[in-house]
């Protein structure tokens, strides 16, 4: 029987010659991720084991964005542990305030990810890189210090979900409305610890940004990782960037699924998902009259620079809604400075929006967008989970970065062709 793309490449990487769904293996990693909420974890891991060395601190990547710039003493503290672990070990790969941006956004900006590399991240989102034809998946912290002294971690090899792409999206629809619809549709366990596998002629009109979006949310839907395949827009996008020699994995002509998807980007609207759960997904139109008290745009899923230019294009020449608060939060350093040049920042101050340094900030509830009892928020983060974004009675409502653009001018949920 054949494989798939992500069953090749744990293939690959364990020195075998087939695996097969369920099958228990020690993978060589190439690349190990950790920030500076689940870093601090793991170095208190490898020093309670009396370890003294990284087994290649080339592959380590420490980026600091959760709760930076430090938002309270405690956070400094954490920080301050990676950055010293950092020093001491000599890893090349480490982004400090000034330097780093939302971890997933800036290791594919970085090309510290490729085609057909094997990635661990200490964050349950490092399944984005899956959007250029590469395996990874979010491990815990102890998992991150083992990789980091031997270089390998243990798999379950996962069974497979085809999802079939076809025709092209519509105006305003974009990647986080495709993957709203796909978790609204099967449900946040209907991929449990499966590799959520993209194909079909739909993939060649989704940008890189819109597959980054997709796969950094299969975990929302349970699954081990999401992955698409290599085509000329991933090695364009990769082009004088990776730092990887890229190998380009296609699932055999009989490889097994347990499922195949058939969605077709034509039909799609624009989508949200309402309280408590991503899986709670209704079109933004038929939303009904959900007064909002903030607007979030940004987020490892949707803070890219065609993410800021689709919210900038809505709200130019218009305000935000009198009683609204608009955070608005690049992905990274290179997305900052991109939208300054551009004018998007302007355009976003101007409305009467905040336009903020990188941070996860607001997404997890850790600053820059806090919210209070009873509050409403539409967000282009990943999670809308009770207490996601502050108090356990506030509310988030997942959107793409043209909904929360159109709902923050109109201060309700709305879909943006009612503004066309």
């Amino acid at each position: 029987m054949g494989m798939t793309m992500t069953q090749k490449i744990l293939a690959a990487h364990t020195g075998l010659d087939a695996v097969e769904p369920g099958q228990l293996i020690e993978a060589q990693v190439d690349r190990i991720l950790g920030n500076d909420i689940t870093t601090p974890v793991a170095i208190r891991e490898m020093e309670a084991c009396g370890a003294c060395s990284l087994f290649d601190p080339e592959k380590v990547v420490f980026v600091l964005d959760h709760f930076t710039p430090n938002k309270d003493i405690k956070s400094a503290e954490q920080c301050k542990a990676v950055r010293e672990f950092a020093q001491k070990h000599a890893v090349e790969h480490f982004y400090d305030v000034g330097r780093a941006g939302i971890e997933h956004v800036l290791l594919p900006e970085q090309g510290l990810v490729w085609p057909g590399c094997c990635v661990v991240g200490a964050d349950s989102h490092t399944c984005t890189y899956g959007a250029l034809g590469a395996f990874s998946t979010g491990v815990g912290s102890t998992d991150i210090a083992a990789a980091m002294l031997t270089g390998k971690l243990w798999f379950k090899v996962p069974q497979a979900i085809r999802v079939v792409l076809t025709n092209k999206p519509r105006k305003w629809v974009s990647g986080k409305d495709v993957i709203l619809h796909l978790i609204g549709k099967i449900g946040v366990d209907g991929a449990r610890y499966a590799s959520l596998e993209f194909t079909g002629d739909g993939v060649s009109a989704l940008s890189m940004d819109d597959r980054f979006c997709i796969a950094n949310m299969a975990i929302e839907a349970g699954a081990k990782n999401g992955i698409f395949p290599v085509d000329e827009k991933t090695m364009e996008y990769g082009k004088d960037r990776f730092r990887g020699e890229p190998i380009v994995y296609a699932a055999d002509p009989d490889a097994a699924y347990t499922e195949t998807i058939e969605m077709d980007l034509s039909a799609l609207e624009p989508t949200v998902a309402f309280p408590h759960l991503p899986e709670n997904a209704r079109l933004a139109r038929e939303s009904g009259d959900v007064k909002l008290d903030q607007a979030v745009i940004g987020s490892c899923t949707n803070g890219r620079i065609t993410d800021l230019r689709i919210a900038a294009s809505i709200l130019k020449g218009r305000k935000v809604a009198p009683g609204l608060r608009c955070i608005v939060i690049p992905g990274s350093q290179e997305v900052y400075l991109q939208a300054l040049r551009e004018g998007l920042a302007e355009t976003f101050v101007e409305a009467g929006a905040v336009f903020s340094m990188p941070t996860c900030g607001p997404c997890l509830g850790g600053h820059m967008g806090v919210l209070a009892k009873g509050e409403r928020a539409i967000s282009t983060t990943n999670r809308n989970f009770v207490g996601r974004m502050g108090h356990t009675e506030s509310e988030v409502y997942l959107a793409s970065p043209a909904v929360a653009a159109a709902s923050a001018v109109t201060g309700r949920i709305t879909d943006p062709s009612a503004l066309d």
